[in-house]
């Protein structure tokens, strides 16, 4: 009787850890709802707001751990503690990442193709990854970071399946539509690395801004910023009907710079789901910095694809007037 009295009483030396255990379970469910909730509020010190605005769709990992760590500490008031970051990531980002394919409409007829990808200058590889993207069959066809000498070898790829294009800085657009009201966009930079355009569509007019952000590093941002805010007031200023801005935005769509005027336009969600992913190209994508963004239109596909030896994937969306 005594050794069963001594066996019951050994689990209570556990019991301070358990309770220490569920003192952190708590506190860390509380941070990371708090990040989740308030990132964009937190100071940018030493880089660390961009770092946490560019991985904010990672903290989800944090969910599962902190579920174990309160299995260990067997209190069941600990389950309640973290299902609070875990609704909040899930209304965050699960509707995100719900595949495309179960809601999106049969293209029509005249549906529009757009891809886009920057090239990575020096890559060597620009020619390969213009050839690709032509190989879609896409109707507009968006790069960035095309350097001096991919130059030539791109136009050589794409000129002859496009029959209208507009050029500026290290940004181009090729078109099988009519392109007017062409125009350089410096967004603030003071040299252009974006422009905008009219597409003369069948089915009338479609605005594209297409966009190459300045680099975002933790320490050298603030041109992104610039640039970024102020993309987001030229679409937030534009009363277009249609509207697609596509590019490499040097950002994810959860940083705090990503361009308030494209509160006025929504990105379509991935064919299969999850983030769709495109930087860096290889070994495994973490950030989605390119972006296909629209009104007025309606997704029908929605997803991206290899060109090249660029650290960019491309991305690839069709829409149905």
């Amino acid at each position: 009787m005594a050794l069963l009295q001594e066996h019951h009483r050994a689990p209570a030396s556990a019991r301070p850890r358990r309770t220490r255990l569920g003192t952190v379970v708590v506190a860390s469910s509380l941070l990371l709802t708090f990040v989740l909730l308030g990132h964009a509020w937190l100071p940018d010190i030493a880089g660390l707001g961009l770092v946490i605005d560019s991985g904010l769709i990672w903290l989800g990992a944090a969910v599962p751990l902190l579920g174990l760590a309160a299995i260990a500490a067997r209190r069941k008031y600990l389950a309640a503690a973290v299902m609070v970051p875990a609704v909040v990531w899930s209304l965050m980002f699960v509707p995100g990442l719900v595949p495309l394919a179960w809601s999106a409409p049969a293209p029509a007829a005249d549906a529009m193709t757009v891809v886009s990808q920057n090239l990575q200058a020096e890559s060597g590889t620009g020619a390969e990854s213009a050839r690709a993207m032509a190989a879609t069959g896409a109707q507009v066809v968006a790069l960035q970071e095309i350097d001096g000498g991919s130059r030539e070898a791109v136009n050589a790829e794409l000129d002859p399946h496009y029959g209208y294009s507009y050029r500026i800085g290290t940004v181009g657009l090729w078109s099988s539509y009519p392109i007017l009201n062409a125009q350089p966009q410096d967004l603030g930079l003071g040299w252009n690395r974006a422009l905008s355009a009219d597409l003369q569509t069948p089915s009338g007019l479609v605005r594209i801004y297409v966009v190459h952000a300045a680099s975002a590093r933790p320490l050298e941002h603030a041109e992104r910023d610039t640039m970024l805010n102020n993309l987001g007031q030229a679409i937030a200023a534009d009363d277009s009907e249609r509207v697609i801005a596509v590019g490499d935005f040097n950002a994810a769509s959860s940083d705090r710079n990503f361009p308030a005027g494209t509160a006025k336009l929504s990105e379509p969600r991935q064919d299969a789901g999850l983030a769709g992913f495109t930087w860096p190209a290889s070994p495994f994508p973490v950030a989605r910095l390119d972006h296909i963004l629209q009104r007025g239109l309606t997704a029908t596909s929605n997803t991206v694809m290899p060109a090249g030896a660029s650290d960019h994937l491309a991305v690839r969306a069709s829409f149905n007037f």
